[in-house]
């Protein structure tokens, strides 16, 4: 069941990646009447590929990335790994019995963001209500900053990937120009033919760049939106802290 949502993530994101680059799957002329020239064959993926030179090779590095970072982020990003729910039934059961050294140890000994930042409140507790509450904010916006650093790559693949399709078609058309100087105009239709091709990289480069762009600001909203949730649940949790019965404890550090 954990595995379902990355499993269909992946099965979306290879679907997105077919639909949008089966135009480049096969290239066919238009019928015409019998006294036109014949139509070109088409050209399968592995051939439309090929044509886009040696920058589909890291192009094919940054979907993968692209792939990898969408995945992780939908698994970081997930609610119950930010507050695990056998992290936070215990805890509320610790809190409904004012076992706070309870809930401390269990914070300890249980690693989540979740209880990382209850552990930095309750550490807090002898110092009053301004000093837990401003810890455990200082604590959410880290636990918030790892989540949006990992994100933010997908930004990064974002622009990278059309950035290197257009220094293939700049310098694959570089080189059809050179022939073209070289060799005389010939046949125009060699020359376009060569345009349509190195166009393959920058086409290839922005099927990419879309959906990191797109999951780059779904992960960041749905990060955001797990923090809040673990906020309200930690506010829920200290609302009716007696705070003026605490003192340090030497055992708690």
């Amino acid at each position: 069941m954990k595995y379902r949502q990355p499993l269909l993530l992946l099965l979306g994101t290879a679907l997105i990646l077919f639909s949008l680059g089966s135009p480049l799957v096969a290239q066919t002329a238009p019928a015409t009447d019998e006294s036109a020239q014949p139509a070109v064959q088409s050209k399968t993926l592995l051939q439309q590929i090929q044509a886009g030179g040696w920058v589909m090779f890291p192009i094919a590095l940054c979907s993968i990335a692209t792939c990898y970072l969408m995945i992780d982020g939908m698994l970081r990003t997930s609610v119950r790994r930010i507050v695990p729910v056998t992290h936070e039934r215990p805890l509320k059961d610790l809190f409904r019995q004012g076992d706070y050294m309870g809930a401390y140890q269990f914070c300890k000994t249980n690693k989540s963001p979740f209880t990382s930042v209850l552990k930095v409140g309750l550490s807090l507790l002898g110092d009053g209500q301004n000093a837990v509450e401003e810890g455990m904010m200082s604590e959410l916006a880290k636990e918030n900053s790892k989540l949006q650093t990992y994100i933010s790559y997908l930004s990064v693949m974002g622009v990278c990937a059309p950035m290197i399709g257009l220094l293939g078609t700049v310098t694959g058309m570089i080189r059809a120009f050179a022939t073209l100087g070289s060799a005389g105009i010939g046949d125009p239709t060699k020359l376009s033919s060569a345009i349509g091709e190195v166009l393959v990289a920058t086409a290839s480069g922005l099927i990419i760049a879309i959906p990191a762009f797109m999951a780059f600001y779904f992960l960041k909203n749905r990060a955001i939106g797990c923090i809040h949730f673990a906020q309200d649940i930690l506010t829920s949790l200290f609302r009716k802290m007696p705070y003026e019965t605490f003192f340090w404890h030497p055992h708690w550090g």
